[in-house]
């Protein structure tokens, strides 16, 4: 059974968010401010967190900044914070979805799947488990992977992204189009939650692995990087 962590100090949307989620199979457990947490989170192993950013202790933004610097689970931010910086810092703290308070449930629950899904399509063998790409490799078993030899840690969106850019050399993809491949139900975000994910792997990966085609959007770099 999938476990999800809802961080929320409004008990009653904790407690909504907790009903609605375990009548569709979840396992939840609850947290109302930042220290408890992390403190659930070191102690369980969890597919998903649901976080709100105005708790109690230790923000979201706190709270996100520490999962996401020893594990690559979902965060998922839920907030009534809904202008453009809140957003954009969020995704800069590399959460996987921001959803603005108030929200539709069933349009929250599909959010929820779909991360799910995504989540185990990447953890999911194929034939071949590892993708490799001139300096690159990637196990799709293990979500591990490797740029010249050294491991790097991406988000399951960061390698989503990587991932599908790799299995497609030489095709140029619009932000359009990545939003459709890998933000479901997200036909409202902004674009430029791509280039904050394109420049966070770029940071990572330490070099320029992802070309920019101006005008168009983004592909692989060529072997010769």
């Amino acid at each position: 059974m999938k476990k999800i962590l809802i961080v929320e100090d409004e008990q009653d949307l904790r407690d909504l968010l907790d009903n609605y989620l375990t009548n569709e199979g979840y396992e939840v457990s609850k947290a109302c401010d930042g220290v408890e947490a992390l403190s659930l989170f070191a102690k369980n192993k969890y597919d998903l967190v649901v976080l709100d950013i105005m708790i109690p202790k230790i923000d979201g933004f706190g709270v996100c900044e520490v999962i996401k610097k020893q594990s690559a689970v979902p965060v998922v931010f839920l907030s009534a914070l809904s202008d453009e910086a809140s957003q954009l810092r969020g995704y800069d703290k590399l959460a996987d979805d921001y959803v603005t308070k108030p929200f539709s449930m069933p349009v929250f629950l599909r959010k929820v799947s779909a991360l799910m899904r995504r989540n185990d399509t990447a953890n999911t063998s194929g034939n071949d488990p590892l993708c490799v790409y001139g300096d690159i490799v990637i196990n799709k078993d293990t979500m591990e992977v490797l740029v010249c030899g050294k491991q790097v840690n991406l988000t399951v969106k960061e390698f989503d992204l990587l991932l599908t850019l790799m299995r497609n050399p030489g095709r140029i993809f619009t932000r359009e189009m990545l939003l459709d491949l890998l933000w479901d139900y997200d036909s409202l975000v902004d674009e430029r939650i791509v280039d904050s994910h394109v420049k966070n792997l770029r940071h990572k990966m330490g070099g320029e692995y992802i070309e920019t085609v101006r005008g168009r959007g983004y592909r692989i770099a060529k072997k010769d990087i």
